[in-house]
């Protein structure tokens, strides 16, 4: 599950106590203020995921910026991030087979 779709899950944000917000659009081409916010909360580069705690500051911000950030709660994170690592499945040892040439064949002069 992708945090887009995390957040459209919509589970009420106030009842969490900490928040995992992810930067999901680039900064280029946005306004100065809202690359401030962004700054502020230490987002400086597209799919970092910083963690805060709730509190309406952080919402503020969050609603200034919500078209640029994904916001999780701590058990949405966990579930998505679980997911992720069960999906990345061990490939198995690439085996390369070393034969020797034909004695017979080779053709040096």
């Amino acid at each position: 599950m992708s945090g887009f779709r995390a957040f459209k899950a919509q589970v009420p944000i106030e009842w969490s106590q900490s928040l995992y917000i992810t930067l999901v659009r680039g900064l280029p081409g946005t306004r100065k203020l809202h690359r401030r916010t962004l700054e502020a909360m230490g987002l400086r580069r597209c799919h970092r995921t910083v963690l805060h705690s709730n509190t309406s500051s952080i919402r503020g911000m969050i609603q200034q910026v919500k078209r640029m950030v994904v916001v999780e709660t701590e058990e949405m994170y966990k579930a998505r991030k679980e997911a992720e690592a069960s999906h990345k499945a061990l490939r198995p040892p690439l085996v390369v087979s070393h034969s020797s040439p034909a004695t017979g064949s080779s053709n040096m002069s």
